[in-house]
């Protein structure tokens, strides 16, 4: 991306002292199709006091609302000084056909990788436009974020993004989390149909890249891991979610539970009064690595 383009704000609403911004701006990365963000400021943030910023993933069918929205992150980044950027879920408005026609896949479903399949790789870059565009017009914007300092976090299909942008990458963000993730999208039919479609090389590609399981498994360096699930998930119930695969791998690869640590939460299923219950554990998780 030689030139970065220009912020549009959008909207702004205080929250917990400190402000929800929305901006909109025209994405290199989505093929020049407008996108949108959110970004919550802390009130200790200003041109003098850039503060660190965690990004959160949302899942299917989500935009860049939901989190921000329904979350029950605000409060705790508040009191923590941390920004939080939620991007959308995929390019909108792309006009290919057949984006349109399931939830769980195309408008919406983007699964924060680089399309390689022709059919979708001027516009499905949701990787790029998050590890690489965001920052970089943020940054050009002025806004007062300190890009050395960022982790990630997301849910389901999010947990999946957050997860794989981590490990492909684990010293470019200090920590991650996930809330019901996809964990191992090779083994599962989200995954599977989101790959064939998406990716040239389908499965066999995925598994080099897009896929946490089988990331953990070759990883080298230090991680620092948190996933909760519910036991009353239906889509873990399903075999979506595979959360034991990827504790398994990362056992298997030598890391304890300090390093990778996976919990299941009796009774919960999928819904953001599950995330929000675990919201404040998961934004002081990453305040420990943000703040140090």
């Amino acid at each position: 991306m030689s030139s970065v383009a220009p912020l549009e704000q959008v909207s702004s609403n205080k929250t917990f002292e400190g402000e929800l911004i929305k901006y909109k701006f025209k994405s290199a990365s989505l093929g020049g199709l407008s996108a949108n963000f959110n970004l919550f400021l802390p009130p200790n943030a200003s041109p003098t006091n850039k503060v660190p910023v965690l990004i959160y993933l949302s899942g299917l069918t989500c935009t860049e609302d939901n989190g921000a929205q329904k979350g029950g992150f605000l409060g705790p980044a508040s009191l923590q000084g941390i920004a939080i950027l939620f991007p959308d879920t995929s390019p909108r408005g792309a006009g290919i056909e057949g984006e349109d026609d399931d939830w769980d896949f195309g408008t919406g479903a983007g699964f924060y990788l680089n399309a390689t399949n022709p059919k979708y790789s001027s516009h499905y870059n949701m990787y790029t436009h998050v590890t690489l565009e965001l920052p970089q017009v943020i940054e050009s914007a002025g806004l007062p974020i300190d890009w050395k300092r960022q982790s990630i976090f997301g849910h389901s299909m999010g947990g999946h993004g957050a997860l794989t942008i981590y490990l492909n990458s684990p010293k470019q963000y200090r920590s991650v989390s996930a809330f019901a993730p996809i964990a191992n999208p090779t083994k599962c039919p989200w995954g599977e149909k989101a790959f064939k479609g998406y990716l040239q090389g389908g499965i066999e590609e995925a598994r080099e890249r897009y896929d946490a399981t089988e990331l953990i498994a070759k990883q080298k360096d230090p991680v620092h891991i948190l996933i909760d699930y519910g036991t009353h998930d239906n889509f873990y119930k399903q075999g979506q979610l595979l959360p034991e695969n990827f504790l398994k791998a990362g056992r298997d690869a030598g890391y304890d539970e300090v390093q990778v640590r996976v919990r299941n939460q009796e009774g919960y299923d999928h819904s953001y009064y599950f995330i929000s219950t675990f919201a404040r554990d998961h934004i002081y998780f990453h305040a420990n690595f943000l703040k140090a």
